[in-house]
């Protein structure tokens, strides 16, 4: 069963990182789309830009829509694995599947230089959205505890992390939406 797609998001790479090097780590999801070249990364909706490389900028644009099955996610984050330790920074990249009943399903993929720099990003963007939902029923006070408690969640979950040797240069969280982001 196929399922549409939209990818979204830009990753910033280190000074001297190459559109070659950028293609070669994107193989895996290329050789899914059974394509060559980012330039042939076309997305069905034509004012997308799909997938290209600004060099004067270092800077990857990743606007796309496809038509997928279900190894797509593993090819995706096969590729953000392997670009991570060539970005100058902590990134998210966004898919959201479209499913036929409706129902949206948003998945982040948090894809950075070093494990460490990712899980800091995930902590912020967990306080920042832990309170945005708070702030709507909730003062102050209480949404710092509750940010005090995720802050202690995340020093827990890296110590443990660090033991099992479970440290990647990207990771992917589901997220639930039940209406287009586009």
């Amino acid at each position: 069963m196929r399922t549409e797609v939209h990818v979204h998001g830009n990753l910033r790479f280190l000074k001297g990182v190459t559109a070659g090097q950028i293609e070669s780590a994107l193989r895996p999801w290329l050789n899914y789309l059974d394509i060559d070249s980012m330039e042939e990364a076309r997305s069905l909706e034509q004012e997308e830009p799909g997938i290209t490389f600004d060099t004067s900028g270092r800077e990857l644009v990743i606007c796309w829509t496809g038509e997928v099955g279900r190894n797509f996610h593993r090819c995706v984050e096969e590729s953000m694995q392997t670009l991570g330790p060539l970005t100058d920074g902590t990134t998210v990249i966004e898919l959201t599947y479209f499913h036929d009943d409706g129902q949206d399903e948003s998945q982040l993929i948090f894809v950075g230089p070093s494990p460490e720099t990712i899980h800091e990003a995930q902590r912020v963007r967990m306080i920042e959205d832990v309170q945005y939902l708070l702030g709507r029923h909730f003062g102050k006070d209480a949404i710092e505890r509750v940010a005090s408690v995720v802050n202690e969640l995340f020093d827990q979950d890296w110590s443990d992390r660090k033991k099992l040797g479970e440290l990647q240069n990207s990771e992917h969280l589901p997220h639930t939406r039940h209406k287009h982001l586009h």
